[in-house]
């Protein structure tokens, strides 16, 4: 990147997306700091289990030269697929994928494993905590500067959004904003389930057991130290808890609520609900509108959620995010300025990135359909 004097580059979010970017930059010499809103690494849950797809976020790590660091922290026994009908009959328990012979393998990794990951291939002091950004102030030439709520700035020739759904870069670039899906997933978690849970233990197996039926369902995915993570999925009102009245802040009350809307359902699946260890987290699913798409604007540009929130059900969220920094700082490796690098990489950005996104809206609405148990049968079995 020859210049006079070396861009000040700025990535707004600690997440798998800016940390690659980061860590891409630093690894062929380039500076860069990484701002985020939560006060430590350690401050908060990073949520369960991603699978590394070869193109994106498996080719990410290559890029980072982690991947050797990589496959030790991993689970392949995690790609394990388990489907079931509504009343808790196991249709198809698909074995994981094999190395070699073209096989797409997609090794598990805890969210909170990978980040501890890339955060420790960073030079110390990269990552500037409790910086949670209240406004980028364009000050012309592309330059902006980022206000912080804890009362500091900085200048910088490149602000990268990598900050999620709510993204307060985004403004910058775009009006968009994320629109409810329709779908919402209320997680919990089983602590120690292996001893804890044995027979729930058993029926998740090693990687994900799912159970798809008319608008609703119940997700279990392994996660590492024994942990299981439950997704209650449902097609529902956004405001759901309240016009059922009932307190997210109380496990019971949310649990009443779910058993009622799953009362026919059978009790191996029922026992996930009634078997929580931890409150429950309610989580609905948004996106941005496909395609989203902005003008060249000096000076930012956005990677990830940011970019392209999608449905998390497609599984490409993470993947694509670190596939969005490992391409974003390779073009600012390889182009003069940042402008010319920004437009190579949104370039290549937008024409994925809504291929991903119409492919994810497609799949949460068979998945969520009347006929989503046979929508789940057929992806498997190859059909669709």
């Amino acid at each position: 990147m020859p210049s006079s004097r070396a861009p000040r580059i700025d990535v707004v979010g600690a997440g798998p997306g800016g940390l690659i970017c980061a860590r891409i930059l630093q690894r062929h010499g380039a500076a860069v700091t990484v701002h985020d809103l939560d006060t430590s690494a350690t401050a908060r849950d990073q949520g369960g289990s991603l699978d590394m797809h070869p193109g994106t976020g498996q080719h990410a790590l290559k890029e980072a030269g982690l991947w050797d660091a990589f496959a030790p922290l991993s689970r392949p026994e995690g790609q394990q697929i388990r489907v079931a009908d509504r009343h808790g009959r196991l249709l198809l328990d698909a074995a994981p994928p094999e190395e070699g012979d073209g096989a797409d393998v997609r090794p598990e990794i805890d969210r909170g494993r990978l980040r501890h990951l890339l955060l420790n291939s960073l030079s110390p002091g990269t990552v500037r905590w409790g910086h949670r950004l209240e406004r980028a102030e364009p000050l012309g030439d592309g330059v902006h500067r980022l206000h912080f709520a804890d009362g500091s700035t900085t200048e910088t020739d490149l602000v990268i959004g990598a900050d999620g759904a709510w993204s307060r870069v985004r403004p910058l670039v775009s009006d968009a904003r994320p629109d409810y899906t329709g779908v919402t997933v209320v997680e919990a978690e089983l602590l120690d389930a292996d001893h804890r849970h044995p027979e729930l233990s058993t029926f998740t197996g090693n990687g994900m057991m799912m159970a798809i039926d008319a608008g609703q369902g119940v997700i279990a995915q392994r996660n590492g130290e024994g942990r299981i993570r439950v997704h209650i999925a449902l097609r529902t009102a956004e405001d759901w808890h309240r016009t059922a009245g009932a307190d997210l802040a109380d496990p019971a009350a949310v649990r009443a609520v779910l058993l009622a809307r799953f009362s026919d359902w059978g009790a191996p699946l029922l026992a996930f609900l009634r078997a929580a260890d931890t409150g429950y987290v309610n989580r609905p699913l948004y996106a941005l509108p496909v395609p989203h798409t902005w003008r060249p604007t000096a000076g930012v540009t956005l990677l990830g959620d940011a970019a392209h929130l999608m449905s998390p059900i497609s599984g490409m969220g993470a993947n694509l995010a670190m596939r969005d920094g490992a391409d974003l700082a390779h073009a600012l490796l390889d182009h003069v300025t940042t402008d010319a690098a920004v437009a190579a990489y949104e370039k290549v950005l937008f024409p994925r990135s809504a291929e991903a996104a119409q492919g994810a809206a497609a799949g949460l609405a068979d998945l969520f359909s009347p006929d989503g148990a046979a929508h789940v049968l057929a992806h498997m079995s190859g059909e669709e």
